[in-house]
């Protein structure tokens, strides 16, 4: 779970609990803040989410490329659908385990 720290940010001139040079503007406005740490994972895991998306993409992908010949529309079939599987299975791993 991401900790978050409640923090104050000028809306003029963007200081955030220490003075700043100032354009005379300032009202403060309530932010939420997070640590470094917790940001670079996020990152990570968005990383690995797109990674993933984007491998079940291709794979999805030959859905509306594939072209049987003729006579082998039930052998293509089920050869898309063994890959459909498998494109299925990438996109599971990525979602989070159900509460």
């Amino acid at each position: 779970m991401t900790d978050y720290i409640q923090a104050w940010q000028c809306i003029g001139c963007g200081k955030i609990e220490a003075p700043q040079p100032c354009i005379g503007v300032c009202r403060d406005k309530k932010i939420l803040v997070v640590g470094k740490d917790e940001h670079e994972r996020a990152l990570a895991e968005g990383e690995a989410l797109r990674a993933q998306l984007g491998k079940a993409h291709a794979m999805l992908q030959r859905f509306g490329l594939a072209r049987p010949r003729e006579g082998q529309w039930e052998r293509s079939w089920l050869a898309l659908q063994v890959e459909l599987r498998e494109a299925l299975a990438v996109l599971e791993s990525a979602l989070p385990p159900a509460p």
